[in-house]
């Protein structure tokens, strides 16, 4: 697609996507979402800005391979599942820190970190791949 619209458009549509993903994300715990739904659309919306702008200019705004994302996400939430050994626990229970800030507790867990390298798995690959069927479909053209 090579809209003047389109790419104009574009990364207004990428920036809302990514912020919603993460959103999404972050509240999937105990509500309706998670990683692998906020993945999705982080890397959607990454094949929406390599439609409008090319492959190499979203390989430059990434900075980082996009497997390299998915492989610190694979390890992120394997190391949240080792915390729980941490306590002598069985891998992948549950951990809570509250955080005192202001007037306000901030819970941390593990579960938290494992949605995140959930997030960070599905946006790497999805990425990687929608990156490659870009780049092919531009050296058809």
């Amino acid at each position: 697609m090579n809209t003047i619209i389109f790419r104009t458009a574009a990364p207004l549509i990428v920036a809302t996507m990514l912020v919603f993903s993460f959103y999404v994300c972050l509240r999937g715990h105990n509500e309706p979402g998670g990683g692998f739904i906020g993945g999705l659309i982080a890397a959607a919306s990454i094949a929406v800005f390599g439609m409008a702008a090319g492959v190499p200019e979203v390989r430059r705004a990434l900075k980082v391979d996009p497997m390299a994302i998915a492989g610190f996400g694979v390890v992120l939430a394997g190391f949240s599942g080792l915390l729980s050994l941490l306590t002598q626990s069985p891998y992948m229970t549950s951990i809570w820190l509250y955080l005192e800030l202001g007037n306000t507790t901030v819970p941390l867990s593990t579960p938290l970190f494992f949605d995140l390298g959930v997030y960070f798995v599905v946006f790497g690959t999805l990425s990687a791949i929608a990156l490659a069927l870009e780049s092919d479909r531009e050296e058809d053209l």
